[in-house]
């Protein structure tokens, strides 16, 4: 549903309520838009000159930031992300950062930028394809100076954690579970190795689990997942398991096995499914980061415009789809603060297939009919777009909008790469580069793992 204010009040609507047009009547009106988009952009040179005020205003006291990315790998994306993020933490308090990646891996991270035993750095941890993902230059600068940032801190019961919202790494979350209870509760962590051996033999390629169950050639294993994670809840009923954040990340490496399964299972089922199944997971791990015992909780995700921005204001609604930027503004509205990003052309670490190699390609000029294109034609370089007030009701048309993941196929792009969106409705901010560089990979080995779902390993 979107989430529209009218007369200081917040209403939910349909797209479909507010009659919105799906071109411009005429190239005069088209020149107009590009205008106004002018006026209101916030132009700004270097990233790390860039001025932030503004920005944190309009974020205000929101408990959510989500900040989006149009491909999976653009340097400047990496890099405002982390410009953003630094201000946030240092002049607003926020407390953890959610990445696009699964959770184990990132626990292990979040254990180095908090200098806590066994930790690892991204080097060592991002295995699975796409791995440049979060092992590049970019990303390593700022796990640079978040664990900086953690040593020097007044605060050092209060660090600011890294958390990860994806659910593929499945195998890794069991053996935390059973490392973990092999300590605590022996008994249990024989009956979770027996119970998690029926999910586990699938994980040389989870995706041949779900063809099987599809065909009845396999029984499911949803019944043994579900089964320890009732057990885990039980024991910390019981008072066998303290609370604290050790009992949080066992329950949430629980959850993550509990929808892999349910995710894989659906994998040759409705695509929608699958989609919302993982953006669910998403949207509930940051319920969980939200719950951990500590003041004031306040999140920031790193992840792609299409977990970002508002599903319900793109053509993906018609599929049945949801996304976690959806979820985020039913329950907090205006608490949480989505932010989409963009480019017109330039480079892009991505792969031509899946768990093919990582590829610097060349990304093709935006589609003359695309939002992209408007923001092409103001002729500046780089800004910041607030999309409310006049700007909300200028833009109100749904347009073609790229979506490149880590597989980009230029030759296919106008079929593969790009959706419908009314961008107002999807977010509340937009900021844009015309001329984009891809990310520098810190190595471009990687292993195969199980694919992401549409669009194209987003």
């Amino acid at each position: 549903m979107l989430i529209i204010m009218r007369g200081g009040h917040m209403e939910k609507l349909n797209l479909e309520e507010l009659n919105v047009p799906h071109k411009f009547a005429s190239s005069h009106e088209r020149a107009e838009v590009v205008q106004l988009i002018s006026k209101a952009a916030q132009p700004f040179g270097s990233i790390e000159d860039a001025f932030l005020e503004d920005l944190l205003a309009r974020i205000g006291d929101a408990r959510l930031v989500l900040l989006g990315e149009s491909t999976h790998g653009t340097s400047e994306f990496y890099r405002m992300r982390a410009r953003i993020t630094q201000e946030l933490i240092l002049k607003k308090g926020f407390n953890n950062v959610a990445l696009e990646a699964d959770w184990p891996d990132v626990e292990q991270l979040n254990r180095f930028v908090r200098h806590l035993p066994h930790g690892l750095i991204e080097k060592k941890i991002f295995k699975r394809f796409p791995s440049w993902m979060w092992k590049n230059e970019e990303f390593h600068a700022f796990v640079v100076w978040l664990r900086h940032y953690n040593s020097q801190s007044s605060h050092p019961q209060s660090p600011v954690n890294l958390y990860g919202l994806d659910l593929y790494n499945f195998y890794q979350s069991v053996e935390t579970i059973l490392t973990y209870l092999e300590q605590k509760d022996p008994q249990l962590a024989q009956t979770a190795r027996k119970q998690y051996a029926c999910f586990l033999s699938w994980r040389n390629d989870p995706s041949h689990y779900g063809l099987a169950t599809a065909a009845g050639l396999a029984k499911g294993c949803e019944n043994e997942v579900v089964s320890i994670l009732i057990k885990l809840l039980e024991s910390y009923a019981e008072n066998r398991i303290p609370y604290g954040e050790e009992f949080v990340s066992i329950f949430q490496n629980a959850v993550s096995i509990v929808d892999a399964e349910e995710y894989y299972r659906n994998l040759y089922q409705l695509q929608a499914s699958c989609w919302n199944i993982r953006d669910r997971h998403m949207f509930q791990t940051v319920e969980t980061i939200l719950s951990v015992p500590r003041n004031s909780a306040k999140v920031i995700v790193w992840a792609h415009n299409s977990h970002v921005g508002n599903a319900a204001a793109t053509d993906s609604r018609k599929r049945g789809e949801f996304n976690l930027g959806e979820l985020c503004k039913e329950k907090y509205g205006d608490d949480a603060y989505l932010i989409g990003f963009g480019t017109h052309k330039g480079t892009v670490a991505a792969a031509s297939s899946w768990g093919g190699q990582t590829e610097i390609k060349e990304v093709r000029a935006s589609h003359p009919e695309s939002v992209e294109r408007l923001f092409h034609d103001s002729h500046i370089p780089s800004f910041f777009l607030p999309l409310k007030g006049e700007l909300e009701q200028t833009l109100k048309i749904w347009l073609p909008q790229r979506a490149i993941g880590v597989i980009y196929l230029p030759e296919n792009e106008l079929r593969s790469h790009y959706l419908h969106a009314v961008l107002p409705y999807q977010f509340d901010e937009y900021i844009w580069f015309d001329h984009t560089h891809a990310v520098v990979p810190l190595s471009i080995q990687s292993k195969p793992g199980a694919a992401d779902t549409y669009p194209f390993g987003i």
